[in-house]
């Protein structure tokens, strides 16, 4: 997380408009920091989704602003105590409980992107792409194609794999989320989320419907 960063997100949290941050590594420590600061000045995490940068492998995540009383207290306190915080002076300590909740939050809205019917439709589609691909592109060699069968079907085969491995791994944020109070919802397009204690979906359902 850079001072770059920081500086770009809370001047563009002056405007009080939905703000989608882009982190073109997919580094998921830099989000939740870049959360934590959020959530010190006035808003709160919405969502966070794949497809960041140049090369559509970091995410995207949206903040909102936060209307509760608590958080317009807290933003108030902290702008007087870090009045430089947009200009790459000081800001607030980090909260390691905090930043731990929230990286399972956005762990789990990752996890739950997709069903696992269609994490089975994507993976058998795209993994049968590459082989096709590289069975046009060898055709001429018998071994080739042969090598390109075997490791397709490895593939394929460890797909259960990976679905049993994601179970586990939301089952984990799921726990931890639930632990700290937070509740279960689910929005309007049929997806499992996690709200704080005594909060609700920023957006109502489909946050990156928002428009900044």
């Amino acid at each position: 997380m850079s001072k770059r960063q920081v500086r770009k997100m809370l001047r563009q949290m002056a405007s009080g408009e939905p703000v989608r941050v882009t982190s073109a590594m997919a580094s998921m420590k830099k989000l939740t920091r870049l959360a934590f600061i959020a959530q010190q000045f006035g808003y709160e995490y919405a969502d966070v989704t794949q497809g960041g940068g140049p090369q559509g492998n970091g995410y995207v995540m949206l903040i909102v602003p936060d209307p509760g009383p608590q958080a317009r207290a807290r933003a108030e306190q902290n702008r007087a105590r870090y009045p430089n915080a947009a200009d790459g002076g000081a800001l607030p300590p980090f909260v390691p409980e905090a930043l731990d909740l929230l990286k399972a939050r956005m762990a789990f809205d990752l996890s739950t992107r997709y069903t696992e019917k269609q994490l089975i439709a994507i993976g058998g589609t795209g993994f049968t792409v590459m082989a096709a691909a590289f069975a046009f592109r060898f055709a001429a060699h018998t071994t080739a194609l042969v090598v390109a069968g075997v490791v397709w079907a490895v593939l394929m085969a460890l797909m259960p794999v990976g679905l049993v491995v994601g179970r586990r791994y939301r089952a984990k944020n799921a726990a931890l989320l639930e632990a700290a109070g937070f509740t279960s919802v689910t929005d309007l397009a049929g997806r499992l989320r996690y709200v704080p204690p005594g909060g609700r979906l920023p957006g109502h359902g489909n946050p990156f419907a928002v428009e900044a």
